[in-house]
């Protein structure tokens, strides 16, 4: 599914990505906040990685991304790669069953396994809140 925002010429705006999120942007505001008080040397930035995809935004540090924040119409994706080490602190967790099963069913790559979470309401804001910590620890 593309993003909301596919314009290359246009970066985002903090308006038009409220505009786009409606009552989901609580939420991205929570989960860049908390990612960026846990690691507060982590550079967030907008990117723009195809016409095919358009607008993400992302909050990484020196060598990998934490967390992808993908914005669609109403509702947004977090997306996180985790490696083995993470990978095993979350099944291991109190998370959710359906994130953990997510997780398995995940094709394992070199720099791990990959999950997209759609974020809609508030039913996933603690665990996506601890697959954060999780990221940022492991």
């Amino acid at each position: 599914m593309k993003s909301i925002f596919t314009h290359k010429s246009e970066t985002p705006t903090e308006l038009q990505l409220q505009e786009a999120l409606g009552e989901a942007y609580p939420f991205w505001q929570t989960f860049m906040e908390h990612t960026l008080k846990l690691y507060p040397e982590a550079v967030s930035e907008w990117h723009f990685s195809s016409e095919k995809f358009g607008w993400s935004y992302r909050i990484k540090d020196k060598k990998r991304v934490i967390i992808y924040l993908l914005p669609r119409d109403k509702f947004f994706k977090v997306a996180f790669v985790f490696g083995q080490k993470a990978t095993d602190a979350i099944l291991e967790s109190n998370i959710s069953e359906t994130i953990k099963t997510e997780l398995q069913a995940a094709k394992v790559y070199a720099e791990g396994r990959g999950i997209r979470i759609e974020i809609t309401d508030k039913t996933l804001l603690n665990d996506i809140l601890n697959l954060i910590e999780i990221k940022i620890n492991h």
